[in-house]
């Protein structure tokens, strides 16, 4: 843990650093140039983690237009499966946590005890037992407490079709690419009752142009089917099963068959060498490294343990009174991780374009 502190600390001081320097002539690096330390050299991606969650009820379409709004390089839909086969955005498959099905009367039969073996025995209302014409009647909520609960109800639920319709339109009105990077819940469940995402996955992608496609799991089985059928990247989340144990799947098994991993922002904070360690063995395998999540309102223990009120680290290392939030995105940034899935996705391009000392440029 000492060795680890320090290790840290000195990432924390580079992202100061970084932070402090903007907008000096040849101070801080350019989104091509050599000091960033990405797979491929150039400024990591803001990825909007359901949209702009943050403010506005997570995948709606009025929270990804807001994302792309905010400078957001890619939205983000998790996908599940309606009982006609049809994608939907929703990041769980019970849907009182962010829809008002539960005061709909008209549902009320509907609420039954997971079927999935492998869940937990949650009694809910299920995404498999609605048509869309029936999800279509739901509106959507705010599922943290703490951030804006005054647009519930006001917003539908899209299909992962209106989604990419958004982006296609958003990307040509604003003349720069804005990318999709969807997820594939539960893949094993749906297709064990007949609701299987290859098909739908792919023909709903077919012809979309308008920014880089990644698509994401948990579960390898559906990304290694994937692979061959499909033109877009695929990537691999991981994550923590033992706090400091490493990922629950070996990078180099990974490699095999995606081009990218999405690790459990933990594994980065976790390491003995810093983040960069982690950043470093994925790269030296090919793969990208997108982190999860970053989130304003509530960055990670180890920052606010290193940087908050009455911290060890020292003032300067800190970045003086930047916020919190900020820091954090700096210390992953001069990381060299490839991409940030962000709740706030203003704060993400802000600090990255501050460390850029640039305008964005499009990504693709």
């Amino acid at each position: 843990m000492r060795r680890f502190f320090f290790s840290f600390a000195a990432a924390l001081a580079a992202g100061a650093a970084g932070l402090a320097g903007c907008g000096k002539a040849g101070d801080p690096p350019g989104r091509d140039g050599p000091e960033w330390a990405t797979l491929d050299g150039r400024a990591p991606l803001v990825i909007a983690h359901r949209g702009a969650s943050g403010y506005l009820p997570e995948h709606t379409l009025e929270a990804y237009a807001l994302a792309i709004e905010q400078g957001a390089d890619i939205i983000e839909p998790d996908l599940v499966i309606t009982k006609d086969g049809v994608l939907i955005a929703r990041h769980d498959r019970y849907l009182s946590t962010t829809t008002d099905v539960a005061d709909r009367p008209a549902f009320a039969d509907r609420r039954r005890i997971d079927p999935d073996p492998n869940g937990n025995g949650r009694a809910d209302w299920w995404v498999e037992d609605f048509t869309l014409a029936e999800i279509n009647t739901l509106r959507a909520r705010q599922p943290r407490k703490g951030r804006p609960q005054e647009y519930n109800g006001l917003y539908a639920v899209p299909t992962f079709a209106e989604v990419l319709a958004l982006a296609a339109r958003e990307a040509q009105e604003t003349g720069r690419p804005v990318g999709v990077y969807p997820e594939t819940k539960h893949p094993g469940y749906f297709a064990g009752i007949g609701l299987d995402f290859e098909a739908p996955l792919l023909d709903a992608l077919d012809g979309f142009d308008a920014g880089p496609v990644f698509i994401q799991s948990f579960e390898p089985d559906i990304l290694k089917r994937l692979k061959g059928k499909s033109p877009h990247r695929l990537v691999q989340l991981v994550y923590e099963e033992t706090p400091g144990a490493g990922p629950n799947l070996p990078l180099s098994e990974v490699a095999a068959y995606a081009h990218a991993v999405g690790p459990q922002k933990s594994l980065l904070h976790d390491s003995a060498d810093g983040p960069g360690a982690f950043v470093s063995e994925a790269h030296a395998l090919g793969l990208a490294v997108h982190p999860w999540t970053f989130r304003d309102d509530a960055p990670s223990a180890v920052v606010s343990a290193l940087c908050g009120p009455g911290a060890p680290a020292p003032e300067q290392e800190c970045g003086g009174a930047a916020d919190i939030g900020e820091i954090e995105y700096a210390i992953f940034y001069r990381s060299g991780v490839d991409g940030v899935f962000s709740d706030f996705p203003d704060t993400a391009v802000r600090v990255r374009d501050a460390m850029s000392g640039a305008a964005p440029e499009a990504r693709d």
